[in-house]
């Protein structure tokens, strides 16, 4: 089975190969319908209860049509990541333009740490940083599938050449690198179960949030720059933000909190590119049942 399962990933790798040839329109023409179809078959009802926790003042029909409007987007960024796999460097760097950049700029030789949430243009957004400041460290983490975790792993490394740490390692890596002057690009929004996280409000719910950012920015003693990657008409715009003032603190839970509104101020500007199809409620408090289990 396992073999079966490798040769089916090297197949759809092929596919992805395949397809990065083809103009941008029909790439995202194909993305679009193939997150239509995902919505109906895959993880359509794990946005519609992630939605309905976060907007319960909007009706069910407009949380419906967002979360359409999500898988297609979600679609379209996944066609897009065939180009950051395969593509040439000069049309996968074309295809964004960074805004506030000179906060980076000012820290250009020195250490700091990227806090980018999961937007769509996240995979575009990080080629594009690594390529403007090489040398960087980034967290990800190993797929189980062999096949994907070496295609994602490849892919990352292209531009800038970025030192890659598995978030299953900790942090001790991290902040070595970020002592030695490296930046450091990371993505704590997720639920990475109760390990290192505390639970946090997001849009009102407790979500078990990881601790890694005030706590590596504290222990490293770097400023911390929020950057979001959306798409905006047929390009990527990644956005950077100043450094945060009086961050960390000496409260933890304030300072995930002010993470966690962060990403909620973004996501009300623009909803459907938020990475919605994320169990972000999984790990739920003592005796509070999962609300994704039917």
């Amino acid at each position: 089975m396992k073999a079966l399962s490798i040769a089916g990933s090297c197949l759809a790798a092929a596919v992805l190969w395949l397809l990065h040839f083809l103009p941008r329109p029909w790439l995202l023409a194909i993305g679009r319908a193939a997150g239509r179809l995902l919505y109906r078959f895959g993880r359509g009802r794990v946005t519609d209860v992630n939605l309905r926790l976060c907007f319960p003042e909007r009706a069910e029909a407009e949380r419906r049509d967002l979360a359409r409007r999500h898988f297609e987007a979600l679609g379209q960024s996944a066609m897009d990541m065939t180009l950051v796999w395969f593509a040439s460097k000069k049309r996968v760097l074309g295809l964004s333009r960074v805004v506030g950049g000179e906060h980076m700029d000012r820290l250009r030789g020195k250490p700091f740490i990227v806090f980018a949430p999961h937007f769509l243009g996240l995979e575009v957004g990080g080629a594009r940083l690594s390529h403007d400041y090489p040398g960087g460290t980034t967290m990800y983490s190993r797929q189980r599938n062999p096949v994907l975790n070496h295609f994602m792993f490849r892919g990352r490394q292209r531009f800038g050449s970025p030192r890659l740490l598995s978030r299953q390692d900790g942090i001790r890596g991290i902040v070595r690198a970020l002592r030695s002057g490296s930046c450091l690009y990371i993505l704590p929004d997720m639920d990475f179960g109760p390990r290192d996280a505390i639970f946090s409000p997001f849009f009102g719910v407790p979500a078990a949030t990881v601790t890694a950012l005030p706590r590596i920015a504290k222990i490293a003693g770097v400023p911390v720059l929020p950057a979001v990657c959306r798409r905006a008409g047929s390009h990527y715009e990644i956005t950077v933000y100043p450094p945060w003032e009086n961050y960390p603190t000496d409260d933890v839970e304030a300072d995930v909190r002010r993470m966690n509104a962060f990403i909620e101020d973004r996501i009300r500007e623009t909803p459907e590119q938020y990475f919605w199809a994320h169990k972000r409620f999984k790990t739920r408090p003592p005796g509070e049942p999962s609300p994704y289990r039917r």
